[in-house]
C-alpha cells in the first residue's frame, strides 16, 4: 500500500480559511460505508442519522493559544515556538524555527514575564524547552500565545473561540479536534433531547497533525504518540450501547483513536490514562466504532488513510472527487462527512 494511493487533486481555494458565521450550517456529505451511496446535506441533518441509544463520542481537549514569539537573550531576531506536549513539570516538547538557532542553554525571550531554556534536541526542529515564568503558566499564555492554525491557513482568526469546540475542557492540544467544531450547544441539546447518548474522552492533538507521511510503504510509517484519558462513565456508556445493539458515532478521529486504543480485543472498553501510537489504516478491523463525522483531509495523510479504512479507500476516494466537484470546504473550518453504516 502506498502513500501515494492517497492522494487527490484539491483546488486551493477550496480550503476554508475562516469559520462559517453559524458553525453548524456547514454542508454534510453522507456516506454509506458499506455500499458507497453518497448524499449532500446541512450539518444540522447530522440529527437524523442518529438513533434513539446511540452514542455520540466527544473529545473535550481544549487549544491552547500555543504558538509563541520571542528573541534568543541578547539577540534580536525573532524565534516561534509552538508548544506539543507538557513531557513533565514546566518542560515542553516545542516546535521550534528557526530551530537552527536553538542549541541546548539558549535562553529564549518571550516578554517580561515567561521565558524558556533549550534543554534538549530532539529531531526535525524538535526542541526541550523548560519555562520561567512569574505568574501562572496558562494566563501568561492566553496573553502572550496565538492559536496554532494549520499552516494552509492564512486569513487571521479574528474570534479565538472558534478554533475551539463549544464543549472543549481540558487544556493540552497544540491543534482542534475539528469534526467537533461544526456542534453548537443547541444541536447538542436536540440530540440529547431524542435519546442519543453523549460520552466524553480527551485526546490531546500533538505534533502528528503538522508531519507529513515522509515514507512510500503506508505500513512502515511511524505514527506520533498522543496522550489520552477515558474514564469509567464514558466506558460504561459505550459498552451499554454495544450491548443493547446501537452505534456508536464518533465525533472526529481524536475520539475514533481513542476508542480503539483503549478497548480489549472483544471490544470492551476499560478506562485508560496512557499514550497511544495507533495508526489506522485499511486492513484495520474496527472494535468498537461503528461510524463517524469528520472533516476532509490533506491528500496523504494518516487521517485519509484512518477514513478509508473505516469507509473503504475506493469510497473515500469516490466521495472526495464528488466533493471537489460539489466545492466543498475543506480541511480545519471547512465542511463535514459522515460515514455510516
Amino acid at each position: 500500500m502506498k502513500t501515494s494511493d492517497f492522494n487527490y487533486n484539491l483546488p486551493e481555494e477550496l480550503i476554508a480559511q475562516v469559520p462559517l458565521k453559524d458553525r453548524s450550517s456547514s454542508r454534510l456529505l453522507v456516506l454509506d460505508k458499506h455500499t458507497g451511496n453518497i448524499e449532500h446535506r446541512s450539518f444540522k441533518n447530522i440529527i437524523e442519522y442518529l438513533n434513539k441509544g446511540d452514542t455520540l463520542v466527544l473529545n473535550n481537549t481544549k487549544v491552547m493559544p500555543a504558538r509563541i514569539y520571542g528573541t534568543r537573550e541578547g539577540h534580536t531576531g525573532k524565534i516561534e515556538v509552538l508548544l506539543l506536549k507538557n513531557t513533565e513539570g514546566d518542560v515542553w516538547e516545542c516546535l521550534v524555527g528557526p530551530a537552527k538557532k536553538a542549541k541546548i542553554g539558549t535562553i529564549l525571550v518571550f516578554g517580561a514575564r515567561l521565558k524558556g531554556k533549550v534543554v534538549d534536541i530532539i529531531e526535525e526542529g524538535i526542541r526541550k524547552i523548560e519555562f520561567i515564568y512569574d505568574g501562572i503558566f496558562n494566563e501568561i499564555l492566553d496573553e502572550i500565545g496565538v492559536m496554532p492554525l494549520p499552516p494552509y491557513i492564512t486569513a487571521t482568526l479574528e474570534d479565538k473561540t472558534r478554533y475551539q469546540t463549544v464543549y472543549a475542557k481540558y487544556i493540552g492540544s497544540a491543534a482542534a479536534p475539528t469534526a467537533g467544531l461544526h456542534f453548537t450547544e443547541e444541536l447538542l441539546e436536540e440530540i440529547k433531547n431524542k435519546g442519543i447518548n453523549i460520552a466524553y474522552v480527551t485526546l490531546h492533538v500533538g505534533l502528528g497533525t503538522f508531519r507529513p507521511v515522509k515514507v512510500d510503504d503506508v505500513e512502515t510509517h511511524v505514527m506520533h504518540s498522543e496522550y489520552y484519558e477515558i474514564e469509567q462513565e464514558a466506558c460504561d456508556i459505550i459498552n451499554n450501547t454495544k450491548k443493547n445493539g446501537n452505534k456508536v458515532v464518533t465525533v472526529g478521529t481524536t475520539s475514533c483513536r481513542v476508542l480503539e486504543s483503549a478497548s480489549k480485543e472483544d471490544g470492551t472498553l476499560v478506562p485508560t490514562h496512557a499514550n497511544t501510537q495507533i495508526f489506522i489504516y485499511p486492513g484495520y478491523k474496527f472494535k468498537v466504532v461503528d461510524n463517524l463525522i469528520t472533516n476532509f483531509h490533506l491528500p496523504e495523510s494518516t487521517l485519509i488513510m484512518l477514513v478509508s479504512a473505516l469507509a473503504g479507500k475506493e469510497n473515500i476516494m469516490n466521495a472526495y472527487e464528488q466533493a471537489v466537484n460539489e466545492r466543498y470546504r475543506f480541511f480545519s473550518f471547512g465542511d463535514a462527512m459522515f460515514i455510516k453504516e
